[in-house]
């Protein structure tokens, strides 16, 4: 007993204990980015578990991750309470990363920039803007509305023209950071905690009277556990399919650009246009102040463009989109963009839930089994809280901190979509 909790014990450890010649765990999470360690450092660390937790992750080096290759950004304008609770803890988290993640005294370095988010919008927009506004308040979030002589006066560089009436501005808890860092900060800590990390790729749960039983790597090997969590991002489709769920979960490719620009842009928010394109600062070099960018097309776009499944794990950077789709937005609403040095880019795929961009989390199908897919971009940001919630769900049974019950699989089984105003 440990702070009168009982510490968790599935049948996996007692088939090890029992001299079984297959491997066991008490936890195999698959998929071992951000959300996957996330969930790791949290079930090591929860007073009441003490078992085994083996993460398979197929890409070690993380070079097709998501979690590696986003804008990794935080803010908590979203329209539905779930998703703002997430990043309100998410940004403490973050704030407090060496309270939670040191290791041996030693503090990660996450860089965090609270820049702010800054959503531009049209006037018919506005009575939306409000509601969501009052909503975001309400739930503790330092956002503000300007209108269009407002932004003018706060941000000289930009120019709002006739369509944008009005913006919301992240005033504080808002902005960007070092997504690798966090990955690695996240591993390190759950592998201080006793956490094993295994190559691989889990291709199959095998389930036992309506049970989670064990897993199937891709080379063969087995894995005899009580609970499985599907954290295998743009794969999380096809592993739910083996225990029968289906998914609205597909890859999408997406690309972010940077630039240097050597006009003066202080005090740049991470911004959104009204055409969808963001932009956001990334530090100095010798050509200038440096920016990444990029957009989320439309489905129908994503369709035209082939960036569906079987193609988002190019690398290919098709370089005449920054050009044609982004560049132009961006100089249009800030004049200072129209000269600036165009600098890498890269594609990543991202595991995009087409039923309403939100995630899918918790138990569904066979008892065991968890989802946490589809984060359509904001998995990082939604890490810290994701992975202390399932942690609580597998030990405890339920949601203690912060109930993510709206995030369920219910909603998809009931094709009911938790719609999301503000997606970019």
């Amino acid at each position: 007993m440990t702070d009168d909790v009982q510490r968790q014990r599935i049948p996996g450890q007692a088939m090890k204990e029992a001299g079984s010649a297959i491997e066991t765990a008490d936890v195999v999470i698959a998929g071992g980015a951000a959300m996957g360690s996330s969930l790791a450092y949290h079930l090591a660390s929860h007073p009441g578990f003490s078992g085994r937790v083996i993460v398979v992750e197929k890409d070690p080096g993380y070079a097709r991750s998501a979690s590696a290759l986003s804008a990794a950004s935080i803010r908590q304008q979203f329209s539905s309470p779930v998703n703002i609770r997430i990043s309100l803890y998410g940004i403490a988290f973050l704030r407090a990363i060496g309270t939670h993640l040191a290791v041996d005294g030693e503090a990660p370095v996450i860089d965090l920039k609270e820049g702010g988010y800054l959503y531009l919008d049209h006037e018919g927009s506005i009575n939306v803007m409000r509601e969501i506004n009052a909503l975001q308040r309400a739930e503790g979030a330092d956002i503000a509305l300007l209108d269009a002589d407002a932004l003018r006066a706060r941000f000289p560089w930009l120019e709002p023209g006739e369509d944008v009436v009005i913006g919301s501005l992240g005033l504080s808890g808002e902005g960007w950071f070092d997504g690798w860092a966090l990955l690695q900060a996240f591993r390190r800590k759950a592998r201080s905690l006793g956490v094993e990390y295994r190559t691989g790729e889990v291709a199959a749960v095998e389930t036992t009277g309506g049970a989670v039983s064990g897993v199937r790597l891709a080379d063969g090997a087995r894995i005899a556990c009580g609970s499985l969590v599907n954290c295998a991002g743009s794969g999380g489709r096809a592993l739910a399919a083996t225990v029968g769920i289906d998914l609205p979960v597909h890859a999408r490719r997406r690309y972010v650009f940077s630039f240097t620009c050597k006009a003066d842009i202080p005090n740049c928010p991470l911004m959104i246009d009204t055409t969808g394109v963001y932009v956001r600062p990334e530090g100095e070099n010798a050509e200038g102040r440096m920016f990444i960018c990029g957009v989320s097309p439309s489905p129908e776009e994503d369709e035209s463009l082939g960036w569906h499944d079987a193609d988002a794990d190019s690398q290919q950077v098709d370089y005449s989109y920054f050009e044609e789709r982004i560049w132009p937005s961006l100089a249009n609403r800030v004049p200072g963009f129209e000269a600036i040095r165009p600098g890498r880019a890269w594609a990543g795929p991202y595991d995009m839930c087409l039923l309403d961009h939100n995630a899918i989390i918790g138990p569904a199908g066979p008892d065991g089994f968890h989802l946490c897919n589809g984060f359509s971009g904001h998995g990082l940001q939604q890490s810290p809280a994701v992975g202390r919630g399932l942690a609580e769900q597998i030990v405890e049974g339920r949601y203690v901190t912060l109930d993510l019950t709206d995030l369920g699989h219910a909603r998809v089984a009931g094709n009911r979509p938790l719609r999301e105003r503000n997606v970019i």
